[in-house]
């Protein structure tokens, strides 16, 4: 017996050698290729890009999964707790496994089994197991995979401290809503950072990882509510809570509030759209969209906004002169219109109009159903509002509304002001334009609207749109002339004048007043009436070749084309391209570069970009020894002579007072611009400065056709430069353009150009040293025998060509 007994242990004890043996193997194997845990301490997971207004207003976010690192040591302690209590009691008290946890989770397995039920294993793991699981292991639910989690979890418990572990876990969970990370969710969900969270609110966060689409708020209100409650309640046994604190917190509605998505300002889509894709250039799409980087950019909302106003305003203006388009669709309105009409998707950047639906038709009056809006969850909400549509409050409709409108039409209205329930008809214009509004001394894009819509269409026409700037490119031709010998007293003759190509075909400009002609001009007269002949005549004298070098130099166009016309603004280019010309001129010459970014800081803080490239000596001392104050050296490139752009400002300002830009003068102060309006009324343009801001304004059809003789720069664009100069500048002093030294100013007869006496008609015009005001009437473009009759007054300049080009 004592024998048996002892081959019996003798037995037992080889098998257990030999089972120990074998798990010891198993696991020696199940180790071999774990991955490197050690990874986890250069962590770096991808994180949101954000982008900021000047003003560090937030205006739009990058992220393929929305996630914001947030350190441990700025998590609340009763977030942490929260997520110790529901996943994992004993967290900081064990070595990485939890035995009780794995006892419980295999019980829970062998009774499924028996029971027939299949599932995978599921259950019993540590918050460090579910760190090993979710950065290191695959998510397949399998022994192995168990034992490797097991493995690695007392690994990174021997390596890393309780609260990096932590952090870990924190930062990369997922919560739904494309929420990783708790930062993010918090936002994502209650639109708070994490210190504002209310008990109710950590609590519902910290029941989401066990299953995200199972506790969605919207979908499984009642389940959402039960878990957060069974979490107040492991928070309330751990002794993280009172009991009085989670019974109130059980009580609270669960209230989310889901983040907005995409741009946050809705006025500046286009900018925001514009900035997305200068990043995307600059450091591809998986740093644009997993870096974490942090953009400041250069928008003033408040300049936005006024930008914005003034642009839909001219837009709108324009677009009722050509009448009622038609609803925006037509849509049964059934048993329900207010159903019918959210089927249709409104223009989410412009708010001050709303959707509605035609529900009874009058003669001249229509009673419609206003679009219902949606609730949190993005669902239909319940509320009904009705109101009538007066065709006496839409008088740039000249039917009646009967004629125009059915029942079930959907169309745009806005509400009357004082009269209550009662709205006038809306619509987006057909016509398109942009507004670029820019810091003259820094190339700082302050505003930027691309277009009526960015809802509607994300087409930038400030910054993708070539189009021809007609004759608001002729100071650019002026500006080399000045450049290069002539002065604003030079006179050029307007007369008519043709020009034979190199094929032999032939080309006669003409005013804008076709076939009128004035005879002999100062450059002065000549930029402020827009005179087209006058303007072909310089450049020919000048040489295009010269033409196109200025061009180059104000960064309008890489190449080009070397031909006359091409001086009156025939070739294509953009506002923004047009916007940092002028603004050029402004800067006294020195070039500008124009910049919708100011700095891109990485993850880390380090500052990666910024567009300010000008040097500053002393600007880095650490303390002041009473050393001078630091000095800046503008190093941006000198590409017109100062003198020059004082002369070529001066002469836009007589564009403002005198010529075809007279409606600025409403402003009240000194403003130097010039009208553009291409051939066939295609495009109408005005850009301006004043010594503190350059703004660009273009309009025109998207697909270019004619908007009509009177849709000139200065009848169309330049109201909305006026409108939105009235705001921008409102409040700030009336500054004079200011002339470099060493210039002189003589009075001069603008016809001749000779030094004339103070008075109504005389011009008081600015000179560079060793130049003045013209001896006599020399003029350019008049060949040696006709000068004379010129000088004498004996030229019809309308009669014909006859030696005078």
């Amino acid at each position: 017996m004592i024998r048996l007994l002892g081959w019996l242990f003798g037995f037992g004890l080889f098998m257990v050698l030999v089972i120990g043996a074998g798990v010891g193997y198993y696991l020696w194997q199940v180790s071999q290729d774990l991955p490197d845990y050690t990874v986890l301490r250069d962590y770096a997971p991808p994180i949101t890009t954000r982008v900021y207004a000047a003003d560090g207003y937030l205006l739009a976010e990058y992220a393929r999964e929305r996630r914001l690192f947030q350190p441990i040591e700025t998590i609340p302690p009763l977030v942490v707790d929260a997520f110790v209590a529901t996943e994992d009691k004993d967290f900081f008290h064990h070595n990485g496994l939890s035995f009780e946890g794995i006892i419980r989770a295999a019980l829970d397995y062998v009774q499924g089994r028996l029971s027939g039920d299949s599932g995978p294993l599921s259950g019993g793991s540590t918050i460090t197991q579910q760190v090993a699981k979710n950065f290191l292991l695959s998510r397949e639910q399998t022994w192995d995979r168990k034992i490797r989690e097991a493995l690695l979890a007392l690994r990174i418990e021997q390596t890393f401290s309780k609260e990096k572990i932590l952090e870990l876990y924190l930062n990369e969970i997922g919560f739904g809503f494309n929420s990783y990370g708790i930062a993010a969710a918090a936002q994502n969900y209650f639109d708070k950072a994490l210190y504002e969270l209310t008990l109710p609110e950590i609590a519902y966060l910290a029941a989401l990882p066990k299953g995200p689409a199972n506790y969605h708020p919207f979908r499984h209100p009642d389940a959402a509510i039960a878990r957060r409650n069974y979490v107040i309640d492991r928070m309330v046994e751990e002794g993280y809570v009172t009991q009085a604190d989670g019974d109130a917190a059980k009580k609270e509605p669960l209230v989310v509030v889901p983040r907005e998505g995409g741009t946050r300002l809705y006025s500046s889509g286009y900018f925001v759209e514009e900035v997305r894709r200068e990043l995307a250039a600059l450091y591809g799409d998986d740093t644009l969209y997993g870096g974490g980087l942090s953009v400041r950019t250069t928008l003033d909302p408040r300049l936005q906004a006024y930008a914005r106003e003034a642009l839909m305003n001219g837009l709108i203006a324009y677009d009722h002169t050509r009448g009622f388009h038609g609803p925006v669709t037509n849509v049964e309105p059934g048993d329900d219109w207010g159903k019918a009409v959210f089927g249709v998707e409104p223009l989410w950047d412009v708010p001050e109009w709303k959707l509605a639906i035609v529900t009874e038709m009058q003669r001249n009056d229509a009673t419609i159903g206003i679009r219902p809006d949606p609730k949190v969850d993005g669902t239909m909400g319940d509320e009904r509002v009705t109101g009538q549509l007066a065709g006496s409050e839409i008088p740039w409709v000249s039917q009646k509304l009967d004629q125009i409108l059915k029942v079930g039409d959907v169309v745009y209205v806005s509400p009357v002001d004082g009269k209550d329930g009662v709205y006038t008809l809306e619509q987006p214009p057909e016509v398109e334009g942009a507004l670029v509004a820019m810091d003259p001394r820094t190339g700082r894009v302050l505003a930027m609207v691309g277009g009526f819509s960015f809802a509607r269409s994300e087409f930038n026409r400030a910054t993708q749109a070539l189009r021809q700037p007609g004759s608001s490119f002729k100071p650019i031709v002026y500006a080399a002339a000045l450049d290069n010998g002539y002065t604003p007293a030079s006179v050029v003759l307007d007369a008519p004048l043709e020009i034979i190509n190199a094929d032999g075909s032939r080309w006669s400009p003409q005013n804008y007043e076709e076939g009128q002609f004035y005879g002999p001009q100062t450059l002065r007269r000549g930029i402020e009436r827009s005179r087209n002949v006058m303007t072909v005549r310089l450049a020919q004298d000048l040489g295009m070749p010269m033409v196109v070098e200025y061009a180059k130099l104000f960064g309008l166009y890489d190449d080009l084309l070397p031909v006359l016309a091409m001086a009156l603004g025939s070739g294509e280019t953009t506002d923004i391209k047009m916007t940092a010309a002028y603004a050029t001129i402004a800067n006294g010459g020195r070039k500008i570069v124009p910049t919708l970014i100011d700095r891109i800081q990485d993850r880390y803080g380090t500052t990666i970009f910024k567009h300010d490239e000008r040097i500053c000596d002393g600007c880095n001392a650490q303390e002041w020894d009473n050393q001078p104050e630091p000095l800046i050296i503008d190093n941006r490139v000198q590409i017109l002579d100062p003198m020059t752009a004082y002369q070529i400002t001066s002469m836009m300002e007589g564009v403002v007072q005198r010529g075809t830009g007279t409606s600025v003068k409403a402003l009240g102060r000194p403003v130097a611009g010039k009208t553009g309006t291409s051939s066939d009324y295609k495009d109408a343009w005005f850009v301006g400065f004043t010594p503190e801001l350059t703004v660009g304004v273009y309009i025109g059809y998207d697909t270019p056709r004619s908007m009509g003789r009177s849709a000139t720069g200065g009848g169309f664009a330049a109201p909305v430069f006026t409108a939105f100069m009235k705001k921008a500048l409102a409040g700030t002093p009336p500054t004079p353009f200011a002339m470099p030294a060493g210039m002189t100013q003589v009075w001069i007869d603008p016809t001749t150009g000779v030094q004339a006496l103070a008075g109504q008609d005389a011009i008081l015009e600015a000179f560079k040293p060793g130049t003045g005001p013209n001896l006599t009437t020399s003029v350019i473009g008049v060949n040696s025998d006709a000068f004379l009759n010129v000088q004498q007054g004996n030229v019809d300049f309308n009669a014909g060509r006859g030696g005078l080009f």
